[in-house]
C-alpha cells in the first residue's frame, strides 16, 4: 500500500510539473495566423481645405510583454493621410500579423502636419506621400506626436481584428497668439471587431 501511494505522489507531482513547465507564449508575431487592421476617419478641422498628416509608426502592446509590435504600413516607411479627405470615409492606416493575445494599447506616432487653406489635395486619402496642394499653407508644430490609445482588445488565432481610429482635427489643432499653428493629437478608439 505504501508504494501504490508513493508511485501516485510521484505520478501527480510529475503531471504537476509538466503542467506548470508548458509555455503558454504567444507565438511570434511573423508566425501568427492573426491580422490587426488600423482604420483610420477624421472629425476635421474645419478652417482647412487639406490637413495633410504624416504617421511614422503603428503599434500594439501585448498583455504582459515591455514591447510594442510595430503593424507595417501598406508601403513605405511613413504613411500621410488627408484628414479632410477622411470626414465622410475611412482607409488603413497599418496592416499586419499579431500574436493571438491580449492587447492593451495602440500607439500611434504623428511625425508632422501640413495645413491647406486654398485647395484640396488630389488622390487617395492616404499614401506614402501626398503631392502639396496649391496656394496658402502652414506647418503645423506636432508638439508631441506618440499618442497612445489605452483600449483592450483580442486578437485569434486566426481571422482579423479591426480597430477604427477617429482623428479629432478640430480638438487636435490649435492657432497660438503669434499666427503658429499646433498640433496636440487627440485620437480615440470608435469600435473594435
Amino acid at each position: 500500500m505504501r508504494q501504490v501511494c508513493r508511485a501516485l505522489l510521484v505520478a501527480i507531482v510529475a503531471v504537476t510539473w509538466v503542467g506548470c513547465s508548458s509555455s503558454s507564449s504567444p507565438s511570434s508575431p511573423s508566425s501568427a495566423g492573426s491580422t490587426l487592421n488600423v482604420m483610420l476617419k477624421d472629425s476635421p478641422f474645419s478652417d482647412a481645405k487639406a490637413l495633410l498628416v504624416t504617421f511614422s509608426e503603428v503599434s500594439a502592446h501585448i498583455s504582459g510583454s515591455g514591447g510594442f509590435d510595430t503593424l507595417p504600413f501598406s508601403s513605405g516607411t511613413t504613411r500621410t493621410c488627408d484628414l479632410k479627405k477622411l470626414t465622410t470615409s475611412q482607409d488603413i492606416l497599418g496592416t499586419g500579423k499579431l500574436a493571438a493575445g491580449h492587447y492593451t494599447q495602440i500607439r500611434l506616432v504623428v511625425t508632422s502636419a501640413v495645413i491647406y487653406f486654398d485647395n484640396a489635395s488630389s488622390g487617395a486619402a492616404c499614401a506614402p506621400s501626398i503631392a502639396a496642394p496649391a496656394g496658402r499653407n502652414a506647418n503645423v508644430t506636432v508638439s508631441s506626436g506618440d499618442v497612445k490609445l489605452n483600449r483592450e482588445f483580442d486578437v485569434t488565432a486566426s481571422g482579423a481584428t479591426t480597430i477604427l481610429v477617429d482623428f479629432n482635427g478640430d480638438q487636435s489643432i490649435t492657432l497660438q497668439g503669434n499666427g503658429e499653428y499646433r498640433m496636440s493629437p487627440v485620437i480615440a478608439v470608435v469600435s473594435v471587431s
